[in-house]
């Protein structure tokens, strides 16, 4: 923090030296002229014939000499600048930033991450020639790696101020490989509290940690695979540029992994910490449950299942026509049970389960963590079908991936499912249809603030 420091502070103190030595040299001519001119018109009052008269003359051109100078300085301290003003003092004395550019005074959320040399000042510099572009930085996170340090600023900046003129000022200060984002009000937690958070999330349901991963680090897609299916289990996690892979507690392995920036020790060490959380907890998911009243009387539960709840999902598929499972899972039904064990396991996603009081299921809908998208999915015992079940079931659904952070869910079926179609649409989202032999897929854009509306 000494280089943050100097560097906000050096430029000020520089400028307010440059400028007394003026101001004292013009004070001092102005008190010289003062004296000559207070001797002459004591001299002129004292010997004159006409003292008195140019005496009360003096105090009037006195009078209207203050009067002028204070309407020159309403006009020009007090109206607003003119066009084209960047108005420089504004926006690079320290703290005035968040004062002069404020949410609503035209200013815009910027992340920002860059690598520097890891040297005395490299610090200073880099705000200096953001503070230089009316750049003000509200938190910092620095990575040390072997050959520099990455720092990792949230800033304010003029909505003026291009993409590119920020990675320009970057460059000035002396960084390389300079990546930006634009960013919103939920960055402004700190990352202390933004981890702990995750964690205490992870900590109350298994299927939180993959979201967890994916919020903690930004855009990257994450990945879990089942054991044996890509090859031996890794012996250790592994750091490998921009791909994390991590072995999971619950056999096989998470892998996390962007395109645009390599991970540094420091996000690498994070993870590693989220995952061993999770294994030390164990299988948990959580106890809720809500009643569903349909609209003929018959009132359900609804409530989270896992992998205990297997027996009573085989028994569903049991009661469900081949016609109903293909359309689930859009092929042969013969060996359909062997997706169950993957579909109920909270390492991949949610799953509700609609139950009779007697404590039958008869209906299934998964939220899958599909990468850097979102999966949904129903199925419905013939008996219960065409009652309402499944919109109900997809309305849940679609809010917790809304509350989770998702953008945006998907559904897979086939081009001939009518009522999968007429569920989508009743969401009330806009949808996105992609047809390709056969296979529909129906994409519905999620709204953050419509989430708790579609539970009720």
């Amino acid at each position: 923090m000494r280089d943050l420091t100097s560097a906000t502070t050096a430029p000020a103190a520089l400028a307010r030296r440059q400028h007394h030595w003026r101001r004292d040299v013009i004070e001092l001519a102005a008190l010289f002229v003062a004296v000559a001119t207070a001797d002459l018109i004591a001299n002129l009052v004292g010997h004159a014939p006409d003292g008195p008269a140019l005496l009360c003359l003096s105090a009037a051109a006195l009078a209207a000499t203050a009067g002028f100078h204070t309407w020159w300085a309403r006009q020009h301290v007090h109206s607003p600048p003119p066009a084209g003003s960047h108005a420089r003092d504004r926006t690079t004395e320290p703290g005035e930033g968040s004062a002069a550019h404020g949410p609503d005074a035209g200013t815009a959320l910027w992340r920002v991450r860059t690598t520097v040399r890891d040297t005395p000042g490299s610090l200073a510099a880099l705000c200096t020639a953001l503070a230089g572009r009316g750049v003000d930085i509200l938190t910092l996170q620095t990575h040390p790696l072997a050959d520099g340090t990455v720092d990792e600023f949230l800033v304010r900046a003029p909505a003026a101020l291009a993409p590119g003129e920020l990675t320009r000022a970057a460059a000035d200060g002396g960084g390389r490989d300079t990546w930006i984002e634009r960013a919103d009000a939920h960055d402004l937690v700190d990352t202390p509290t933004r981890v702990l958070s995750l964690a205490t999330r992870t900590a109350m349901d298994a299927a939180e940690l993959p979201m967890a991963l994916r919020q903690l680090f930004g855009r990257c897609t994450i990945r879990s695979t089942p054991p044996g299916t890509a090859g031996p289990d890794p012996a250790e996690d592994t750091l490998e540029g921009t791909i994390m892979r991590l072995r999971d507690p619950a056999g096989g392995t998470i892998s996390v992994e962007r395109a645009y920036l390599p991970f540094t020790p420091t996000e690498f060490a994070r993870a590693r910490a989220l995952v061993e959380l999770d294994a030390q907890l164990g299988t948990r998911v959580p106890e809720g449950r809500t009643v569903l009243t349909l609209p003929e009387g018959n009132e359900f539960t609804v409530r989270r299942v896992g992998p205990e709840d297997l027996d009573a999902a085989r028994e569903l598929h049991d009661r469900c026509s081949p016609a109903t499972l293909a359309r689930r899972y859009h092929g042969p039904v013969a060996d359909v049970d062997r997706y169950l064990t993957h579909l109920l396991s909270p390492r991949f996603g949610r799953t509700l389960a609609v139950q009779t009081v007697s404590g039958r299921l008869v209906a299934l809908g998964h939220l899958l963590w599909d990468g850097d998208e979102t999966e949904v999915a129903l199925l419905v015992e013939d008996a219960w079908q065409r009652r309402g079940i499944g919109l109900e079931l997809l309305r849940r659904l679609a809010a917790q991936a809304s509350d989770a952070g998702c953008e945006s869910v998907y559904a897979v079926t086939r081009a001939t499912n009518t009522a999968m179609v007429a569920t989508m649409r009743r969401l009330g989202l806009p949808l996105d249809y992609q047809v390709e032999d056969g296979t529909l897929v129906i994409t519905a854009t999620l709204s953050p603030a419509d989430a708790s509306a579609r539970l009720r």
